[in-house]
C-alpha cells in the first residue's frame, strides 16, 4: 500500500510516518512518498523520518521525497493532504490583519481563517483534479484547513474520495468515555454519540451507554466536567445551559472579546510563536533532529490554543492520539480492516436522505460515520435547533463566497464573504479586511486580481 502525504515538509509529518510504523489502525503501508514544494522543509523532515526509520529497523516502511506532484501520486492508494499555502508566515499576516481591525485574529477561525482559504481553495482544486487524473481510486484525507470547505471544494472533484478529518471531536468524545470509565474502543458496542456541526464548529449532544443518554448526569456533575478540558474551557454553567458539550473551537465565537484580549495580551499570535519556534528548527544544524524536533513539538503542543486557556493543559489532553490516529484508523478501515466509528466531514447526504434537511446536499458536515471496506457511511444525527443551524448556515454561506472568490478571482465575493461572517458582521469592517490582505499578502493580489468582479 502507497500513502502519499501532500505537505510532506510539514513540522507534524513525522508523526504520521511513527503512527504507519506502529500500523496505528492494523494497516500495513509499504511505502509512504512525501510530496512538497519547499525542498528545505522537505530535507528537514526527511533526516527526521529517516531517523524514525532506523529505529524500527526492517519493519518500517519505506520512503522517498519528491517536489514533483504527479511522481508523488502515481500509484497511490491514499493520498493526506496536508499543504499550507503561503507558509507559517502567510499564517501570521491572516492574524495581524484581523487584529489590526480590532477583529479576532486566529487561523481557522473568523477573517483569518476566510484569509487561509483564499488561498488554499485553488491549489486544493488542482490537486482533486490531479489526483482524478492519475490515481482516481485513491482516497484523498484532508486535514488542511480550513478543512470543511477545503473539503467541500475537492469532493466537487473527487465526490466520495474525499472525505475531512479533525481530531477535535473524537478527542471530545474520548475525554467524555474516560470520565464515565469507559475505554471508546474496547467498550464501543455499548456506546453511541451524537455530535454534529461544520469543522470546528459543533456539538455533542448525546453520549449514550447501553441504551441510557448519560450526558445530562455528567453535565450535572462538577467532578465529572471539572475532569472534560472542554468544560472547563467553557464553564460548567455555560455547558449546562446548552445542554451540550461544543467542541472547543466555539469558544472563539462564544468568548470573542477574550480571546482577542488574550492575544493581544501575549505580545505575539500563535502563529509568530511557530513561525519563531519553527524557523529555527527548520534551519538547525543539529547532528540529533529526532530529539529536536521531539523537543519543538512538546512546546507546540503544550502551547495549542493557549489565549483560550487559564491553565496548562494537562498530561492526558494532549496526548488524545491526534490527527495522525484518525487518518490511519480511516485509512486502515477503507483498506479492509476493522469497521470504525468516526466522526468525519462528509457531504450532507447519506443514501437518499439529508443527514441537515435544511442544508444543501452537497454541503460537508462533520458527523459521525461508519466506516468500512465499502466507504464511509454517514450515521444520522438529530436535527439542529435553530441556534446551531444559523451558526452552521451563517459560517459555510461565508465561506462558499471565498471558495467562490477563490476560483473566479471575485474581488466582490470576496467582500462579501468577509463582510457577512458571524465575527465580521460589517461591509465596512468586510472591505477593510480585504484591503488589508490584499495588500500585506502578494499571494491574494494573485488570487483575486485587480478589476476582477465576476460572479
Amino acid at each position: 500500500m502507497r500513502l502519499v502525504i501532500l505537505g510532506g515538509g510539514g513540522f507534524r509529518v513525522p508523526l504520521v510516518y511513527e503512527a504507519a510504523a506502529a500500523r496505528a489502525g492494523g494497516v500495513a503501508v509499504d511505502e509512504i512518498v512525501l510530496h512538497d514544494s519547499d525542498p528545505g522543509r522537505l530535507a528537514a523532515i526527511g533526516a527526521v523520518v529517516g531517523e524514525l526509520a532506523d529505529g524500527y529497523g526492517r519493519s518500517a516502511p519505506a520512503y522517498r521525497t519528491t517536489t514533483d506532484l504527479a511522481d508523488a501520486l502515481r500509484g497511490a492508494d491514499f493520498v493526506f493532504s496536508a499543504i499550507r499555502v503561503g507558509g507559517a508566515h502567510a499564517r501570521t499576516v491572516d492574524e495581524r490583519v484581523a487584529l489590526d481591525l480590532g477583529l479576532l485574529g486566529q487561523e481557522t477561525i473568523g477573517p483569518g481563517g476566510l484569509a487561509y482559504a483564499l488561498r488554499t481553495i485553488g491549489p486544493a482544486r488542482r490537486i482533486a483534479e490531479a489526483v482524478a487524473e492519475i490515481a482516481p481510486r485513491a482516497w484523498v484525507i484532508n486535514f488542511t484547513n480550513p478543512a470543511g470547505i477545503v473539503t467541500e471544494v475537492m469532493r466537487g472533484v473527487l465526490g466520495e474520495r474525499a472525505v475531512g478529518i479533525c481530531d477535535t471531536p473524537i478527542g471530545l468524545v474520548r475525554r467524555l468515555a474516560r470520565v464515565l470509565d469507559l475505554d471508546l474502543d474496547a467498550d464501543a458496542g455499548r456506546i453511541g454519540y451524537d455530535y454534529l456541526g461544520l469543522n470546528h464548529l459543533g456539538w455533542l449532544r448525546s453520549f449514550t451507554v447501553d441504551g441510557t443518554d448519560r450526558l445530562p448526569g455528567v453535565l450535572a456533575d462538577d467532578h465529572a466536567l471539572e475532569r472534560i478540558e472542554e468544560a472547563r474551557l467553557f464553564g460548567f454553567d455555560w455547558v449546562r445551559a446548552l445542554g451540550s458539550i461544543p467542541n472547543e473551537y466555539l469558544f472563539y465565537y462564544f468568548f470573542t472579546d477574550e480571546a482577542r484580549r488574550r492575544i493581544e495580551q501575549a505580545g505575539e499570535t500563535r502563529g509568530e510563536f511557530l513561525v519563531r519556534q519553527q524557523d529555527a528548527f527548520y534551519a538547525g544544524a543539529g547532528r540529533d533532529r529526532l530529539a529536536d524536533w521531539r523537543r519543538v513539538l512538546r512546546e507546540r503542543e503544550e502551547s495549542y490554543m493557549a489565549e483560550t486557556r487559564d491553565e496548562e493543559r494537562e498530561a492526558a489532553d494532549i496526548a488524545g492520539g491526534g490527527y495522525q490516529e484518525v487518518a490511519m484508523r480511516l485509512m486502515a478501515a477503507l483498506a479492509g480492516g476493522p469497521e470504525q466509528r468516526m466522526i468525519l466531514d462528509v457531504g450532507n447526504r447519506a443514501g437518499d436522505q439529508r443527514l441537515v434537511a435544511a442544508l444543501p446536499d452537497d454541503l460537508v458536515v462533520e458527523v459521525p460515520c461508519v466506516v468500512d471496506s465499502a466507504g464511509v457511511h454517514p450515521q444520522p444525527v438529530a436535527a439542529p435547533d435553530l441556534a446551531q443551524l444559523g451558526m452552521m448556515a451563517r459560517l459555510r454561506g461565508s465561506e462558499r463566497l471565498i471558495a467562490e472568490a477563490a476560483l473566479t478571482g471575485s474581488r466582490e465575493r470576496a467582500w462579501e464573504g468577509f463582510a457577512l461572517h458571524p465575527l465580521v458582521d460589517s461591509p465596512v469592517l468586510g472591505r477593510r479586511l480585504l484591503d488589508g490582505y490584499l495588500t500585506a499578502e502578494p499571494l491574494l493580489a494573485e488570487v483575486l486580481p485587480a478589476g476582477s468582479s465576476a460572479r
